[in-house]
């Protein structure tokens, strides 16, 4: 499994039963919502970079989304590794 994102919110179970198989589990909808979440963050996070560079100041309101989907993407990936 080479997709980090997707390893990283698999839930592994032994099941219990003649051969005690390990079922992964993977939900695909919470996958695809952390990935756009990260590709969010680096978009903003360019749009942010280019603010400074050609307006010359911050923009707190780009850096308020940033924050919020890196909290956001952050609490998924530590909430589902239990």
């Amino acid at each position: 499994m080479t997709d980090w994102v997707k390893k990283a919110l698999t839930r592994r179970k032994v099941k219990h039963g003649t051969r005690g198989n390990l079922v992964e589990q993977a939900n695909e909808k919470l996958v695809y919502a952390v990935k756009f979440g990260i590709a969010m963050t680096l978009c903003l996070s360019s749009l942010e970079v280019a603010s400074m560079m050609f307006m010359g100041k911050w923009n707190a309101e780009v850096f308020a989304a940033i924050t919020g989907l890196i909290g956001t993407v952050s609490g998924v990936l530590i909430g589902q590794r239990v």
